[in-house]
């Protein structure tokens, strides 16, 4: 099965303006996501879709750039519309959607959950975080009684979707409108994967990473 990778971007971002070709330790913070893509060898091609071919001085070499009409990128469009625009203009059994905004995302996690679609146990894959905590939604507890509370290790966990990726059919998208089957398979990320950064606060925690990260090395 044919398998397509692509990363929506658009070079005029409303919380952190720039953000996606801000620098990120020696690289962009574009740059990340796409050298992870690239070392997986079960993803055919990997794409880049954004309406300025300016956006392919900041990505490593390999990246195909796939031209979007601009009007999708305006700050109302939705994600569907994008996804939708892309399956019409690149063909594939397979589609893995992911995002600037999660640099720390390994190749292992990406590859486990690719494989686990590919294999035909999953209709669809995505990322996400495992919280085993006590959890309330609209005033009320989610997974737990008040009258009878569990132990925190005894909790029913939830799972938090993360930007990192999504991983789906093309006959799935086109019939349900879905990036999400109704048999996916949950990627877990620990807290470094999971990072996503939409914010200035967000982007200054990454580079502290980062500079950890390089900090260690040295060491």
């Amino acid at each position: 099965m044919r398998v397509v990778a692509f990363v929506p971007i658009k070079l005029n971002s409303q919380r952190l303006p720039h953000k996606n070709i801000l620098p990120l330790g020696e690289y962009s913070l574009s740059w990340y996501i796409f050298h992870t893509l690239l070392q997986i060898n079960q993803i055919d091609e990997v794409c880049v879709f954004c309406s300025d071919e300016q956006i392919m001085s900041y990505l490593p070499k390999g990246v195909k750039f796939v031209k979007r009409d601009s009007c999708l990128d305006g700050d109302l469009v939705k994600g569907s519309e994008i996804y939708q625009s892309f399956i019409e203009t690149v063909d594939s059994d397979i589609y893995l959607l992911a995002h600037t905004t999660s640099p720390f995302m390994t190749r292992h996690s990406v590859d486990n959950a690719l494989s686990n679609v590919l294999n035909q146990s999953y209709d669809s894959a995505l990322s996400v975080q495992k919280k085993q905590t006590f959890v309330w939604y609209k005033g009320e507890t989610l997974n737990y009684n008040l009258h009878d509370v569990p132990r925190t290790q005894d909790i029913e966990p939830v799972y938090i979707e993360t930007s990192g990726f999504y991983i789906f059919k093309k006959e799935h998208f086109l019939t349900y409108g879905r990036r999400i089957g109704f048999k996916p398979y949950f990627q877990e990320l620990d807290d470094t994967e999971a990072i996503d950064i939409d914010t200035r606060e967000d982007y200054d925690f990454a580079q502290q990473i980062l500079d950890n990260k390089k900090r260690l090395q040295e060491i």
